[in-house]
């Protein structure tokens, strides 16, 4: 074996060599990762913000005085609420007000519809009394249960989503074919969205 083999062995096999080269790579790995720490700090803040924009937006759209409505931040949510929601899913609660003066809650809930999960915001005022649904997500099928979504009307000639401002519990549970009228041909994701707002109207209840 020549010379510069057995040189080139022994420099790889030198602890000197081998901790030199543990101790580079460790500090390439503590700087790259404060560098992406760094880049999703900045970009989770960017994101949150965008995120409760359009959490705003939504929530604008439901409620009877968007102009002078501010809203809180997410309640905690309590067991009485989500067991008031039942089998929707209880995403958020806020508070809705108007100078500075409780005026409802707009409550953000997740049903199932024909080809999914329906995301929806609906607005509850202070009296109980829905004043406006928006959706915020939804799979449903383009042409038919988007109809629903897109708040189209229906043959009486009020729109799908708009048909449930003024209801309240005293209503009593809202039923499609009883007090709630379906879009033709989708009547399922019309159903997704009753349920949403029958569990808003629950946990509204619950918030008194």
């Amino acid at each position: 074996m020549s010379t510069e083999v057995k040189s080139k062995e022994k420099v790889q096999m030198d602890p000197a060599y081998i901790i030199k080269l543990t101790v580079t790579l460790f500090v390439t790995c503590v700087i790259v990762a404060a560098c992406l720490g760094g880049v999703n700090a900045v970009t989770a803040e960017k994101i949150a913000a965008i995120n409760w924009e359009k959490t705003v937006e939504a929530m604008k759209a439901v409620v009877a005085d968007p102009e002078n409505t501010t809203f809180s931040d997410a309640l905690p949510l309590t067991d009485d609420m989500t067991a008031a929601a039942g089998s929707v899913t209880l995403d958020s609660v806020y508070e809705a007000q108007v100078n500075g003066q409780t005026a409802g809650y707009a409550i953000k809930v997740v049903s199932s519809g024909s080809q999914g999960k329906i995301e929806m915001m609906v607005g509850v005022d202070a009296e109980g009394t829905v004043t406006g649904v928006s959706i915020v997500k939804n799979p449903e099928t383009s042409g038919i249960g988007s109809k629903v979504m897109t708040n189209m009307p229906t043959a009486n000639g009020i729109g799908v989503l708009s048909q449930f401002e003024g209801k309240s519990a005293a209503d009593g549970t809202l039923t499609v074919g009883a007090n709630v009228d379906a879009i033709s041909g989708a009547t399922v994701s019309t159903r997704g969205v009753t349920s949403g707002v029958n569990a808003a109207l629950a946990v509204a209840g619950v918030l008194g």
